[in-house]
C-alpha cells in the first residue's frame, strides 16, 4: 500500500468528480481509488484544500505483449518465446494460434516456415479486409496484412471499366479488393498453392471477373501483350527483373505499379526510366521493412502514343 494525498466524496458523485481530476491534471493515476463507507477516496498528486492522507494499492498493468503481425486469427512473432507467445493468447481472445517465423521468405514460391507456440496447431485462418474475407495458409503461401491501405488506395485511382493484371497474385487480396472497379482481372502466380487459395476465395467472395492463372509472370507478354490499363508487381525483392515483361502487357496511357524492397531513395529509378522511356514515376514509402530497407512502390504511367 502507498500513502498519498485523497479527496474524499460520496459513491454517488464518484465518477463525475473523477473526470473531473482527470482533467484538472491532479489524479494519480497510477494509484486505485478505494472505498470507505458511503465515500469514495480519489488519490490525487496534490494537496488542495479538503483533501486527506490515504493508503492505496498501486494499479496492476500488464507487461507489453511481443511485437507480432496479426493476419486473422494467427498472431506471428519473430522471437522463439513461447511464454509471450501464450501471453498474446490469453490478451487476444479471437487469436486461435501463436506462430514463430523461422527464417525470411525463402524458395520459388515464396513461403516461410513456421513453428507453433501457443494454440490451435495449424497456419490457416480466415483475414478480413474492407467487407472481403481471405482463407489464408501461411506454409503455403506468402501473404502480409499490411498491404491493406495501399489496396485501397490503387482501388481509388482506378477507372471503372479497367483490364487488371496482378502478376503476383497470392492469394488473391488485390484482385478480390479491385474486382468492383474492374472490367476483368488476370491473376497470375506460379505457386499452386496460391492458386488454389485464390480459387477459394474467389468462390468465398462471389467474385466473377477474376481469371486465375497457374504459370510464369515472365510468359504473360508472350501471350497477353498489350492488354491490360494497369499491371501489379507486388513481389518486392525481384519484381524489378520483370519491367520488360509488365511494359508489354501495359497499353499506352496505362499504369505499372511495381512494389521494391529498397535502400535508398529512387533506387530504381534510373532502371524504371531505361526500360520504360518518357514515363511519369511517382515514388511513395509504404513501410520500414528492417534496418536501413524500407517498402516502395513506385507508380509508373506509360506514355500515350
Amino acid at each position: 500500500m502507498i500513502e498519498a494525498w485523497a479527496v474524499r466524496i460520496p459513491k454517488r458523485q464518484g465518477e463525475e468528480r473523477r473526470r473531473e481530476l482527470i482533467q484538472d491534471g491532479v489524479i494519480a493515476g497510477h494509484l486505485r481509488p478505494e472505498a470507505d463507507g458511503d465515500d469514495l477516496l480519489i488519490p490525487v498528486t496534490e494537496s488542495p484544500p479538503g483533501t486527506e492522507r490515504a493508503l492505496f494499492r498501486e494499479m496492476q498493468t500488464a507487461p507489453p505483449l511481443p511485437r507480432h503481425e496479426q493476419v486473422g486469427g494467427i498472431a506471428i512473432i519473430q522471437e522463439n518465446d513461447p511464454r509471450g507467445a501464450e501471453r498474446i493468447l490469453a490478451a487476444r481472445p479471437s487469436t486461435h494460434t501463436v506462430l514463430h517465423a523461422e527464417g525470411a521468405v525463402e524458395g520459388e514460391f515464396r513461403t516461410k516456415t513456421f513453428s507453433v507456440l501457443a494454440g490451435i496447431p495449424t497456419t490457416r485462418t480466415t483475414y478480413p479486409e474492407y467487407g472481403h474475407r481471405f482463407t489464408i495458409d501461411l506454409s503455403s503461401a506468402y501473404f502480409s496484412s499490411r498491404l491493406a491501405t495501399e489496396r485501397q488506395r490503387i482501388r481509388s485511382m482506378m477507372n471503372d471499366g479497367e483490364a487488371v493484371c496482378d502478376m503476383f497474385c497470392g492469394v488473391g487480396p488485390f484482385p478480390i479488393i479491385l474486382a468492383d472497379r474492374a472490367g476483368w482481372i488476370l491473376a497470375c502466380d506460379k505457386n499452386p498453392g496460391a492458386i488454389h487459395l485464390l480459387i477459394e476465395n474467389l468462390t468465398r467472395n462471389r467474385t466473377r471477373n477474376v481469371l486465375p492463372m497457374l504459370g510464369d509472370a515472365a510468359r504473360l507478354g508472350d501471350i497477353f501483350g498489350e492488354r491490360f490499363d494497369r499491371v501489379l508487381m507486388n513481389l518486392p525483392l525481384i519484381a524489378h527483373q520483370f519491367l520488360q515483361t509488365a511494359t508489354v502487357l501495359t497499353r499506352p496511357g496505362g499504369t505499372i505499379h511495381l512494389y521494391a524492397l529498397q535502400e535508398r531513395e529512387g533506387e530504381y529509378r534510373d532502371l524504371i526510366q531505361s526500360i520504360i522511356p518518357e514515363s511519369t514515376i511517382n515514388e511513395r514509402f509504404l513501410r520500414s521493412y528492417s534496418a536501413g530497407k524500407w517498402h516502395a512502390v513506385y507508380d509508373i504511367r506509360k506514355k500515350k502514343d
